[in-house]
């Protein structure tokens, strides 16, 4: 069997991501001046992953992305998960999220628009939804986290976090720059595009920066969010 490392087109494609990271079908065949056919056979026995974005059309090798912590990784505002597709992506956020998500929240996070893989997940009982105070919940299939991740939203609906001491004036001024450009003002959502925009500002810093300023009483949770 022909060592992988001695296949010129890997070695080409190797030297071609150490630069450009990730890459277009058309452009890894002008690289290589193969078929598509051809390109596929050499990423296949590289490694990659394509994109969740941009209709799948960007690949990396799949060893290049430094995940974040949901399994998430962009360059150049194209968008991979360690989970492959969006489907899966949204399941797994879905599911791990103490208490589930609305679109607004998996928008945010993901980076683009959901609301037709949140419809089709839904039909086929991939993912549940659910009715809370007139906001859209997006929660677990399996019935029991589903019950606990409802249970978990209504307890933060009606229990605001009780103020603390504020942070940095330059993170106050961030939450609350968040919760004007929010679409769903609500202390997920503005974690979630807290962690988009790569910002390192803790829930409890948000929370605080929320309860101080009694910004549930302002801009209430509770408003329907887009399905």
């Amino acid at each position: 069997m022909t060592d992988s490392s001695s296949n010129p087109n890997i070695k080409k494609l190797k030297s071609y991501f150490r630069h450009r990271l990730i890459a277009r079908l058309d452009e890894m065949q002008r690289t290589l001046d193969v078929s598509g056919r051809t390109v596929f056979r050499v990423l296949r026995r590289m490694g990659y992953l394509s994109s969740y974005s941009h209709a799948g059309k960007y690949y990396t090798l799949g060893q290049t992305p430094s995940f974040d912590a949901d399994g998430l990784w962009a360059h150049s505002g194209v968008l991979f998960s360690s989970h492959g597709t969006l489907r899966n992506t949204v399941v797994y956020l879905v599911n791990k999220a103490p208490a589930g998500h609305t679109h607004a929240e998996l928008q945010d996070r993901l980076r683009l628009r959901v609301y037709d893989t949140l419809h089709d997940l839904v039909a086929a009982r991939e993912i549940g939804c659910a009715d809370i105070e007139r906001l859209y919940l997006y929660v677990s299939a399996e019935q029991e986290r589903a019950k606990a991740q409802i249970a978990e939203r209504r307890r933060r609906i009606t229990e605001p976090p009780q103020s603390g001491p504020l942070p940095d004036p330059a993170i106050v001024i961030e939450v609350l720059l968040a919760v004007i450009h929010s679409p769903q003002p609500d202390i997920g959502a503005i974690g979630a595009l807290m962690r988009a925009q790569g910002k390192a500002i803790t829930p409890e810093q948000i929370e605080s920066v929320w309860a101080h300023y009694e910004l549930g009483k302002k801009k209430p949770a509770s408003r329907r969010s887009g399905r």
